[in-house]
């Protein structure tokens, strides 16, 4: 399972969803957020699916990889599904006791899972085909207005950056101690729910140890390196919007007025 966490991978690429602007792609993947939820019917959840099916493509990041994002979230979509299924009127399709689903409970239940996929998906496009280093530009210029109001931009952008740049790594020093564990015969899958939470143990223990110890090497490999924050700073690749980014802007714009337009059209989904 621990293999399967893909979040914060960097996936090196030139297709079109690498080309574009890391700002760009912040502002779509919000959109996005925002309007998934603004769409409140399947038609308008179609149109999302649609946007999100086309960039899933373009970004030329093996669909392996994107299903792999999904297994982390497993366990809570399927809770949500389930909890879904007995709220909503309509039809008996099953009942016991004081248990009931009908058929708007299955129809609630599969548009939120789809909505949950839908968010894990496309926010994993960003992830996968930007770099750390763009994501902490992107996220300074973004938020530079902020400064007017005393806020350290930099530090809180670089603070997001470093934190998912890490996940990757964590996880996979999760994955060795875990091995090291059980090559010293440490059984951590069989037993009941707080065996196995003792069993935990011994890899939280030394992965707390390492994650201070990383994190003190990299405190002092940047106060070696002098570093004191945004203020001054230069950098060597500045950011510039393309025609590519306009297009960008515009085709997600366009997704976006076909939601609201469904939205108004047709009925609710969730009832």
């Amino acid at each position: 399972m621990v293999r399967d966490i893909t979040l914060g991978q960097y996936f090196p690429g030139n297709s079109l969803i690498h080309r574009l602007d890391p700002r760009m792609k912040i502002l779509i993947t919000f959109a996005f957020i925002v309007f998934i939820f603004v769409a409140a019917n399947f038609q308008g959840l179609a149109v999302m699916l649609l946007l999100m099916a086309s960039v899933l493509l373009l970004s030329g990041v093996p669909l392996s990889q994107y299903l792999k994002s999904l297994k982390a979230v497993l366990f809570i979509v399927a809770f949500t599904f389930v909890l879904n299924l007995f709220y909503g009127g309509g039809t008996t399709v099953w009942s016991w006791r004081f248990m009931r689903i009908t058929d708007g409970g299955i129809s609630n239940a599969v548009f939120v899972a789809v909505r949950i996929f839908s968010l894990i998906l496309f926010s994993s496009v960003l992830t996968f085909t930007t770099s750390p280093t763009q994501l902490t530009d992107a996220l300074e210029r973004l938020m530079k207005p902020l400064k007017v109001l005393h806020v350290q931009v930099h530090e809180i952008a670089m603070m997001m950056t470093i934190a998912l740049r890490f996940v990757p790594t964590l996880l996979e020093e999760t994955d060795k101690i875990m091995n090291a564990q059980k090559a010293r015969g440490a059984d951590l899958e069989s037993g009941g729910f707080m065996q196995r939470v003792k069993s935990l143990i011994p890899i939280l223990i030394p992965l707390f140890v390492s994650s201070f110890r990383r994190a003190y090497d990299l405190a002092m490999a940047m106060e070696c390196r002098c570093y004191h924050g945004g203020e001054g700073r230069t950098k060597m690749k500045q950011l510039h919007m393309s025609g590519l980014d306009a297009a960008a802007a515009v085709v997600s714009g366009l997704f976006c007025v076909g939601v609201l337009f469904c939205a108004f059209h047709f009925p609710a989904a969730l009832r």
